[in-house]
């Protein structure tokens, strides 16, 4: 085991936290299918307890006796501890059993009856869903704002009322417009009143992160990932992860979720812990086959056009990506000409890459927001996030571009 901190990230994934004496000598981590753990005294249990329900704070290495597997457990622990160097600025971690169950759990730690969150739209339906049908049944106030629109956000968040999370995706599912994490972090904390918490900035960072954008460095409290995306990257589990500068959010965090028991369980950790090292190498080939299909497809006379940062036009937007974004990332929206039916046309049409939701995979997906993912909103709220009936959201896989971009074009005729 090495927690040498001066290693870099692609060296401490595969180092740091695990000790392979404690798994007899195995060169990787072993799976730990235990739902309950021998304590060494009672003191130590009693120590555990108070730890886990947020009572207290562990001291700079101390090591802390397991209690039981809806609190915590080895693999979950090895993977947290691998999940930090991979995300830039990040002290810590904490591992959930879907991104939905991520984003629940962060709001109902911070925010309360009579609170507002701000978020930007378009943002994933799940999340919409949460926060307009849920928490609104509760009291929580929520605040949709033009993802893109700085002046509009800033607006928004200086404006309401108990404001207590700002929460941020970008690029935005489906449309792609980017909105400036560190504009956004520093209206909330110049929106904090006086006695009062900042209001807390969380970022979904799932379709550039960890390795093309870096929300923590511009001042982000907290980051989410859908980890079912690029971090599993084959299509075949479905986890969360919540990641921190400040340990104390995490700490504060950790009760909530031992309470609601939505932590990933041994295997799937066991699983996703394997995967880390090869996140980098994944999302750079993906970008790769995303930039050149782009590129080609660009001006393509059945389509209204292509949506991805490196074919942005406007300045602002641009400004953005430059700023913030170390690649344009291989997630691309393409505008159909003929609205649905050209769009389903396409979708009934495609070989190579499939009909499917979610993304982030090694093979390419395909999807139509509005009559999936993003089905059930109002007119208005499409008309607002910009999701129209031609768009077709593609997460650009690790297969050759050059047979993706014929399978494409092919689509493309019988529109």
């Amino acid at each position: 085991m090495s927690d040498d901190k001066s290693l870099r990230p692609h060296t401490q994934v595969l180092t740091r936290g695990f000790d392979p004496s404690l798994s007899v000598g195995s060169a990787r981590p072993a799976v730990f299918r235990s739902s309950t753990y021998v304590f060494s005294s009672p003191e130590a249990a009693e120590r555990a307890f108070d730890l886990m329900a947020g009572r207290g704070k562990a001291t700079e290495g101390e090591q802390v006796d397991l209690v039981y597997s809806r609190f915590n457990h080895p693999n979950a622990e090895i993977l947290e501890d691998h999940l930090v160097p991979i995300e830039a600025g990040a002290t810590s971690a904490l591992i959930f059993n879907s991104g939905m169950s991520a984003i629940m759990t962060a709001m109902m730690t911070f925010v309360r009856p009579g609170d507002t969150i701000v978020y930007t739209v378009p943002i994933y339906g799940g999340t919409q869903h949460l926060v307009e049908d849920l928490l609104t049944l509760y009291g929580i106030i929520g605040v949709g704002v033009v993802a893109g629109d700085s002046a509009k956000l800033d607006a928004a968040i200086c404006g309401a009322k108990n404001l207590r999370m700002v929460l941020v995706e970008t690029p935005a599912n489906p449309t792609l417009i980017m909105t400036d994490i560190q504009r956004a972090c520093e209206s909330a904390a110049a929106a904090a009143k006086p006695g009062s918490p900042k209001p807390i900035v969380m970022v979904d960072n799932t379709l550039l992160g960890p390795a093309f954008q870096h929300p923590l460095q511009h001042g982000a409290d907290l980051v989410m990932y859908s980890a079912t995306k690029y971090l599993s990257g084959f299509s075949d589990m479905i986890g969360g992860v919540l990641l921190a500068k400040d340990p104390d959010l995490i700490r504060q965090i950790r009760p909530k979720r031992s309470l609601f028991g939505t932590i990933l369980q041994p295997d799937e950790c066991w699983m996703l812990d394997g995967r880390l090292s090869t996140v980098g190498l994944r999302m750079g080939r993906a970008t790769e086959n995303a930039q050149h299909i782009a590129a080609a497809l660009a001006g393509q006379r059945k389509l209204e056009c292509v949506v991805f940062p490196t074919l942005f036009e406007d300045v602002e937007q641009k400004r953005i990506v430059e700023k913030q974004c170390d690649q344009p990332g291989a997630m691309l929206s393409l505008v159909i000409k003929g609205g649905k039916k050209g769009a389903f046309d396409f979708l009934r049409t495609i070989r190579i890459a499939r009909n499917a939701v979610s993304l982030g995979g090694v093979e390419t997906l395909v999807c139509h927001p509005k009559t999936t993912t993003h089905s059930g909103f109002t007119e208005e709220e499409f008309r607002q996030a910009g999701v129209v009936d031609g768009l077709v959201r593609v997460s650009v896989g690790i297969e050759d571009w050059r047979d993706l971009l014929a399978d494409f074009e092919h689509a493309l005729e019988a529109v």
